[in-house]
């Protein structure tokens, strides 16, 4: 049976990625049908109840630059927030919000019920109507379908998924959910190549029977930001985060259970998190540490839910229990639930263009842990690009390709499209060689432009941005001219720097260490262009100029290599003096770019020079 008209865009799963997936093709004006196996679960915090960190805190600020709508619903529904990074260089700045968990998911469906052209439908998406190798809907557990021009997957860890507390293991998505069933198998005997990964998750604790006064406070910061670029969301009170350690009695007793591992004995199969293993993991791989660190996050504003950063486990319940109850602090703990880890079906990426569309099956895109990554911003940067690339496809437009030096999108994209991953994925700032460009302040300077042409924005927003950029314009022209000796020996001698000789620009003065631009606000603070957001711009540009200019001549360079395309259909047999490993990945992956082929593993520098002697001639 046939249900509705015909959809732009169908998307199945409600996560992070999913929500994404439909806000923004909405937004573009598409017809679409978000499919999820349960309405009380869209933009659940499956994990910890926290956005942001290093690098993830960039993609945030990236989607809402890019019209998102993660960044707006983290802001309104965050306990704390937190800037991490601040004693190293901008590069590395990174928020970081520990949000209300109920919350986060109720603005995420408020969000999505108030979007024009977007419904919802609550079935469980068993298969896919192809024909022609192009996706036209989805099959549901009810014998419904749906049909569409794209179809976005973004599945989560519920295909096949496999629950694992000790010996014992159970079919589900997540705790009390069940798993999806159907789709890999269909994919499968489509041609696509299927593989399996595991995440876990820590004990969930009664906050009342904590001894926090035995253990760190992690308060937020005094003067909290906030993740979107528009509107006025900073915290005026926040809730307290907490540290605490394990210690050799906490790792024996954790010793006492490995025997009855999944992760040890074979149960699992799926390759974890290397950043993010569990307690057992850890012990196992760093045999010479005594302690590790847990952190201790509340779940929200009006419950005492503790989530215990750290801690993740697939041990049995006894040897969780006993375990924890030695850490400082929780010698009294009440468990609300245990551990566990999970398995999942995933698709390696090099399977996918850059479009995140499927290279077998035209209109069939994935995104989220479908494509092998961790972590909630990756899944939801992924959804928002699948979503803008599914609209453009129905539009017969050029697709939305975001380069390496134009965000951290654009990073992760090119790195799972490029290398595939084995283990899953997450983001950090040293994976993106030009991250001084890509800095978390600047986000809407890179992309809202771009945005706005997409029509993910509103003109609105535009002009907000356009407002932006005259300001910091102004506040550069000021900060050229020269100011009197008086003015600038008093600022210095406060500082204790060396005096000035004679009249200096302001932008001279400040490029010192020792001075920041904050030291002129008396000079300045009438002016309309002082403010926080724009001085901090300024000083960034005054005192990183060099090394900015010189990342921008590295991305020239790249670029010129991006000019040179590989025809889809280019015959890399004909190439004579290519290495047998390069020909096989490059027939395997199919490179757009002669860039993109010097980012695969196992591609020498002698085959692109090789390549490049050949499309010369």
């Amino acid at each position: 049976m046939i249900l509705d008209e015909k959809y732009d865009v169908i998307v199945v799963g409600a996560g992070h990625a999913g929500c994404e997936a439909a806000y923004v093709s909405a937004k573009m004006g598409a017809k679409v049908l978000l499919i999820t196996m349960n309405m009380q679960t869209i933009g659940q915090m499956s994990c910890n109840p926290a956005m942001g960190g290093v690098a993830k805190g960039q993609i945030v600020r990236e989607l809402d630059a890019l019209g998102g709508g993660s960044a707006l619903i983290t802001d309104k529904s965050m306990i704390q927030f937190r800037m991490l990074n601040r004693s190293k260089g901008p590069a590395m700045w990174s928020p970081r919000v520990q949000s209300d968990r109920m919350l986060f998911a109720q603005y995420w469906r408020d969000l999505l019920e108030g979007t024009e052209g977007l419904s919802m439908f609550q079935d469980m998406v068993t298969g896919l109507l192809v024909s022609d190798n192009t996706v036209h809907g989805v099959r549901t557990g009810l014998g419904l379908e749906f049909e569409a021009q794209n179809v976005i997957l973004t599945a989560g860890t519920f295909m096949n998924g496999l629950i694992h507390v000790g010996d014992q293991n159970f079919g589900g998505g997540r705790a009390g959910e069940r798993a999806s069933t159907g789709i890999t198998e269909e994919l499968v005997k489509l041609g696509f190549e299927a593989g399996r990964m595991k995440t876990g998750t820590p004990p969930r604790i009664d906050g009342r029977t904590i001894d926090y006064s035995v253990m760190e406070e992690q308060p937020g910061d005094e003067n909290p930001g906030q993740f979107s670029y528009l509107g006025d969301y900073k915290l005026k009170e926040q809730r307290s985060c907490w540290i605490t350690h394990t210690s050799q009695e906490v790792h024996d007793v954790l010793k006492k259970g490995f025997d009855r591992s999944p992760l040890f004995n074979g149960a699992i199969r799926g390759t974890g998190p290397r950043y993010c293993p569990s307690i057992e993991d850890k012990i196992d791989r760093f045999a010479d540490k005594t302690s590790h660190q847990i952190f201790v996050e509340p779940e929200g504003w009006n419950t005492v839910e503790v989530y215990v950063n750290g801690f993740s486990s697939s041990l049995p319940v006894e040897i969780q229990y006993e375990a924890l109850h030695k850490v400082k602090g929780f010698e009294n703990a009440k468990f609300f639930r245990p551990g566990y880890a999970i398995e999942y079906d995933y698709f390696p990426p090099t399977q996918l263009k850059h479009t995140l569309e499927t290279k077998l099956v035209s209109g069939l895109f994935f995104a989220g842990q479908i494509n092998g990554t961790t972590g909630y911003e990756e899944a939801a940067c992924q959804g928002l690009m699948a979503g803008v690339n599914a609209v453009l496809k129905t539009q017969n437009k050029e697709p939305f390709i975001l380069s390496r030096d134009e965000a951290y999108i654009g990073v992760l994209i090119d790195d799972l499209i490029t290398k595939g991953t084995e283990e899953p994925y997450r983001m950090f700032t040293s994976r993106a060689e030009f991250r001084l460009l890509l800095r978390q302040d600047n986000a809407d300077l890179r992309l809202t432009r771009l945005a706005h042409r997409l029509g993910t924005i509103t003109n609105e927003r535009l002009e907000t941005l356009n407002q932006k950029i005259a300001l910091i314009d102004q506040g550069r022209e000021e900060l050229d001219n020269n100011l009197n000796l008086d003015t600038i020996n008093a600022i210095l001698e406060s500082k204790g720097d060396t005096p000035a000789k004679e009249k200096t620009k302001v932008s001279k003065l400040v490029a010192r260490p020792k001075v920041g631009l904050a030291d002129f606000s008396e000079v300045f603070n009438d002016a309309p262009w002082w403010t926080e957001e724009v001085v901090e711009q300024l000083e960034i540009e005054i005192k990183y100029g060099g090394y900015i200019e010189r990342e921008r001549e590295s991305v020239d360079k790249m670029r010129r290599l991006n000019d040179k395309k590989i025809p889809e259909s280019f015959d890399y047999q004909k190439v004579k003096g290519l290495s047998y490993e390069g020909r096989s990945k490059l027939e395997a992956i199919r490179p757009a770019t002669i860039a993109q082929a010097g980012r695969i593993s196992g591609i020498s520098q002698s085959d692109i020079h090789v390549l490049l002697v050949y499309m010369g001639r």
